[in-house]
C-alpha cells in the first residue's frame, strides 16, 4: 500500500470513529431535545437532535428517502476512493480531503442504517438582539441548522478542494506541438 492510501485509510478510519464516538456520546448524556450544554453563550452549545432528512432537512417527508441515501453513499464513497487511487503519490492535501469527506458520508450512513435518522449535537446561533432580529427578519431563522462532525468533515473536505482548485493546483505546462509541414495536394514544381 502506499502512503497516500495509507493517509487515505487511517485519516477515513479516525474521522469516522471521532464521528460514531461523539454521537454516541450525545446519545448517552444529552437528553433528546430537552436539554442543551451552553458551551459560548449566545454563540454556541451542545444539544441532541435528529435528522431524518438530508443536509439542512432536505427530503424528510420523501418515503424512500434511505434508499436514496443509500445508493448516494455507496456511490460517493465508490469515486472518492477511485479519486484517492488516482492521485499522485505526493498529492497528500487532496488525499486528507477525500479522506474527510468520505468519512462524513460513511458517518452519516452508519447512523442512516442504524437508527434512520443522523444525531446531531453542534449547535450555533445567535442570541445578541440586533442580530438576532436582523437576521431573522432576513433568512427567517437566527441559527445556523444542528450538525455533527461528519457533517463538519463533509464540508471541510469540500472546501479544502475549493481552495486546491482555485489557489494551489498547479497548471501543467503544455507544450506546444512543433508546426506541422504544409501539406498541399499540388504537384510540385519541376
Amino acid at each position: 500500500m502506499t502512503k497516500r492510501l495509507a493517509i487515505f485509510a487511517t485519516l477515513l478510519v479516525a474521522l469516522l470513529v471521532a464521528d460514531q464516538v461523539t454521537k454516541w456520546l450525545v446519545i448517552q448524556h444529552i437528553a433528546y431535545r430537552t436539554e442543551e450544554i451552553m458551551v459560548v453563550p449566545g454563540f454556541f452549545s451542545l444539544v441532541h437532535a435528529r435528522n431524518t432528512g438530508a443536509a439542512f432537512g432536505l427530503l424528510n417527508d420523501f418515503e424512500y428517502r434511505m434508499y436514496v441515501f443509500a445508493a448516494f453513499t455507496v456511490i460517493a464513497v465508490g469515486v472518492l476512493a477511485h479519486m484517492a487511487w488516482q492521485l499522485p503519490d505526493d498529492d497528500r492535501f487532496q488525499t486528507v480531503a477525500l479522506a474527510m469527506i468520505a468519512s462524513g458520508a460513511l458517518g452519516n450512513a452508519v447512523d442512516r442504517v442504524r437508527f434512520q435518522y443522523v444525531t446531531d449535537f453542534l449547535r450555533v446561533f445567535v442570541d445578541s438582539p440586533k442580530a438576532k432580529a436582523w437576521l431573522i427578519d432576513t433568512f427567517g431563522t437566527n441559527e445556523w441548522p444542528s450538525f455533527n462532525v461528519a457533517d463538519s468533515c463533509i464540508v471541510v473536505g469540500l472546501g479544502a478542494f475549493v481552495v486546491y482548485y482555485l489557489f494551489l493546483q498547479k497548471d501543467e505546462a503544455v507544450e506546444p506541438s512543433p508546426p506541422a509541414e504544409p501539406v498541399s495536394d499540388l504537384p510540385s514544381p519541376r
